[in-house]
């Protein structure tokens, strides 16, 4: 099947891809096909940066051979958009900017809300050319240089992409992307050495380290330009260092050692906690796990480790603070990880535009780390990412990659809207601010001031308010007739002092702490009066009523967009839209009966509560 370019925000180049080696071949080939006269400059001094001059009656474009296929892209939306699309030497913010697919080698994706695989089936490799260069179009087309091609949650056969057996099908695909500056990184199973044959995985047996040198050295023969491993160890029962008494520095030196020879990198995600905690203990808070498992080895890792962060100490909630591991290990070089596969916020089918989450983070951190990822939304889905809309979340997380600070989600939503429906779209403006209002929106009739978790367990979309509450994972909020949340202050957890003076201050006293974040950090009585004079319990109450509003008013804001819109791709999104709606009216009602039946306080407002 081929997939047509007006299917996301590159409505302006042909349907087929050209067939292409190199970066800068296929700048020449796309700047040929729309007819752009432009000179390309190789200068490779600029890396992955580049230039863009006007000269006479067509443009120069002056980079590195990656940096010259960025220009190509950047040069052909500004023109699409009617935009000045000439500009001094630009640098991406972060050197990697990385997609973390988790697909399975059966085709189906962990967290995959957009259809299945379009690299996997049946346990092999099965993919169409055509759309695989198109993927490669997009990323490049917005800045992303490095994807992982398997999930973190490594099974047979994915185990065997980094040996004979699979490495000539990695080629394949390596080949294809590279022309699109991208390069390939394998997920590993840490135990892959127990696997194929030898009585250990220990990190400081020789044996193992020969058995990595020997791998490692075997897929750069297919793959000269391996971006490196990405390494999920010791954490939901996945196999890691721990099992040898070993500690994380000496877990992941012994690949980035293998790795080292080959400019390779070791991406090692920093996601270990006790998934097997007791609700009774409260001594135990999983949001101190990363910190703990880490901070401690500044220092101990070799220069081409990463450290991935998730950007908040849990799990990808709706409303986290950043996580304190990435204010520390100053030593250290880390990655920050995001989730654009909406698996607490929506997946993909209720709206949720995720600028606001990256804008928080970056106001908060006054050193950002030098690389970046994030867990791919995409699929089989012929629109790629299941909900349309939801392609503005990856455009947009390739922008901020590119832009680091500079990054202003107004503005890049403004040009997605135009790329992707087109300058003369009338309803711009509506769309635009659905989009902007979306994560408000959803936050409220979900997980309000901080509240986390209160998700059907497994599929973590809809309601419950118990669900993980007297489960393993560590994941309470432990409400009561009286109060809710944990306290992580210094008279509780004191998972607050884990972050620099200044934020630990903020945070540790209920009166300075954002009250977004109010029941993330505190325990709360239900008639604790918030600042602008409503109890506790009745902004819980309000919120959710609120919530539900406006997923009604999304929903009706796009029936009005009836005939403004292809009619197939409009009645995709109503149907979308519908069901947010639905969502949204069971998590108001239940999660409104919850608090109402430990507290039998009634809503001020005399709204229906359900009993």
């Amino acid at each position: 099947m081929l997939f047509c370019a007006k299917k996301c925000w590159l409505p302006f180049l042909s349907d087929e891809s050209p067939k292409t080696t190199s970066p800068v071949d296929t700048a020449r080939a796309e700047l040929t096909q729309m007819g752009v006269n432009a000179a390309l400059k190789v200068e490779e001094k600029m890396g992955d940066g580049y230039a863009i001059e006007k000269n006479g009656d067509g443009y120069v474009i002056r980079g590195g051979e990656k940096g010259i296929l960025y220009g190509a892209y950047r040069l052909l939306q500004k023109m699409y958009l009617g935009q000045d699309a000439c500009c001094e030497e630009t640098q991406p913010a972060y050197q990697l900017r990385m997609l973390n697919h988790w697909d399975n080698m059966n085709g189906q994706i962990e967290r995959g809300y957009a259809g299945h695989s379009f690299f996997f089936k049946d346990s092999r490799f099965c993919w169409d050319e055509n759309r695989i260069r198109f993927y490669g179009r997009m990323l490049a087309s917005v800045g992303i240089n490095a994807v992982t091609l398997n999930n973190v949650n490594v099974h047979y056969p994915a185990d065997r992409l980094c040996t004979e057996e699979l490495l000539p099908e990695v080629k394949k695909i390596a080949d294809v992307l590279r022309a699109y500056g991208i390069r390939l990184i394998i997920s590993v199973d840490y135990a892959l050495p127990v696997t194929l044959g030898l009585e250990t995985a220990d990190p400081l047996d020789e044996r193992v380290q020969a058995f990595w040198n020997k791998q490692v050295d075997l897929i750069y023969s297919y793959v000269p330009d391996l971006c490196g491993f990405l390494v999920k160890a010791d954490s939901e029962f996945r196999p890691g260092p721990y099992m040898y008494k070993r500690n994380h520095a000496e877990g992941a030196n012994l690949l980035a050692r293998a790795l080292k020879p080959h400019n390779g990198v070791l991406i090692w995600r920093c996601f270990v906690y006790n998934c097997r905690q007791n609700w009774r203990d409260h001594s135990i808070d999983r949001p101190k796990a990363a910190y703990e498992n880490y901070a401690y080895l500044d220092g101990k890792f070799d220069d081409n480790v990463i450290l991935q962060v998730k950007n908040g100490p849990y799990d990808f909630q709706v409303r986290e603070p950043v996580s304190p591991l990435l204010f520390a290990m100053p030593g250290t070089c880390k990655a920050i990880e995001y989730q654009l596969a909406q698996e607490y916020t929506g997946q993909q089918i209720d709206l949720y535009y995720m600028a606001e989450v990256w804008h928080e983070v970056m106001d908060v951190l006054e050193d950002m780390p030098p690389h970046i990822a994030a867990v791919t939304n995409l699929g089989d889905d012929e629109n790629w990412t299941g909900h349309t809309l939801a392609q503005a979340n990856l455009y947009a997380y390739g922008e901020m990659a590119w832009l680091g600070r500079a990054f202003d989600g107004t503005k890049v939503l403004k040009d997605w809207i135009g790329l992707t429906f087109g300058q003369d779209f009338e309803e711009k403006d509506r769309l635009e601010k659905m989009m902007l209002s979306s994560r408000g929106i959803y936050e409220k009739y979900t997980a309000n001031l901080g509240l986390g978790w209160m998700v059907t367990p497994h599929s973590h979309y809809g309601p419950d308010a118990e669900g993980y509450e007297y489960d393993l994972w560590g994941t309470y909020h432990r409400a009561n007739r009286e109060a809710v949340g944990i306290d992580r202050s210094d008279k509780g957890t004191g998972y607050a002092q884990q972050y620099p003076e200044k934020l630990a201050k903020l945070y540790n006293d209920p009166a300075t702490c954002p009250e977004k974040m109010l029941l993330f950090f505190h325990r709360m009585r239900y008639d604790y009066v918030m600042q602008d004079g409503r109890t506790l319990l009745q902004r819980l109450y309000d919120d959710h009523f609120e919530g539900l509003a406006g997923a009604e008013k999304l929903l009706e804001d796009w029936q009005a967009m009836e005939g403004k819109l292809p009619q197939a791709e409009w009645e995709y999104g109503l149907d979308r839209f519908r069901r947010q709606v639905e969502n949204a009216r069971n998590w108001c009602d239940r999660m409104n009966t919850y608090f109402h039946r430990f507290t039998l306080i009634p809503d001020e407002k005399g709204r229906t509560i359900y009993d």
